[in-house]
């Protein structure tokens, strides 16, 4: 790659948060992945991770999602999601009771991007799983 192309390539600045149930396969979830960022009007390229609960990081269906996106997973800690959970605008019962939070797509992808970061997609669902697109604020 030379200067000129990675000087024009955009960074790696998305992280996408990803709630699934236990059934959910790897292509619903990065079915899913895409469908946000171009909705958001961002190419896959410019995914950075793919968030979750930490509890959640390690299953296959989330690690072969990251594989096939190329990017890592972030298992997000409890109180890492908590500590993100008044920017949260979506409000789900079920996670309420579950987490303490209002959706785990939401809180992972703002704590998976760090300060600073700001919700660019809130949640959006597909049978099996919930996904959300934070950044880093310019």
């Amino acid at each position: 790659m030379g200067l000129d192309e990675a000087v024009s390539r955009p960074p790696r600045e998305i992280v996408a948060g990803v709630g699934f149930r236990h059934a959910t396969q790897a292509d619903e979830i990065v079915m899913l992945v895409r469908e946000g960022l171009a909705a958001a009007g961002h190419a896959p390229d410019r995914l950075l991770a793919l968030a979750t609960a930490e509890d959640r990081a390690g299953e296959s269906p989330l690690r072969e999602a990251a594989d096939a996106l190329g990017c890592p997973v972030i298992g997000v800690s409890p109180e890492a999601l908590r500590a993100v959970d008044a920017c949260v605008p979506t409000r789900s019962a079920r996670m309420e009771a579950e987490r303490g939070i209002g959706s785990l797509a939401e809180a992972a992808a703002l704590a998976g991007a760090g300060a600073g970061a700001v919700l660019i997609l809130p949640r959006i669902a597909s049978a099996g799983a919930t996904l959300a697109l934070a950044g880093v604020s310019a």
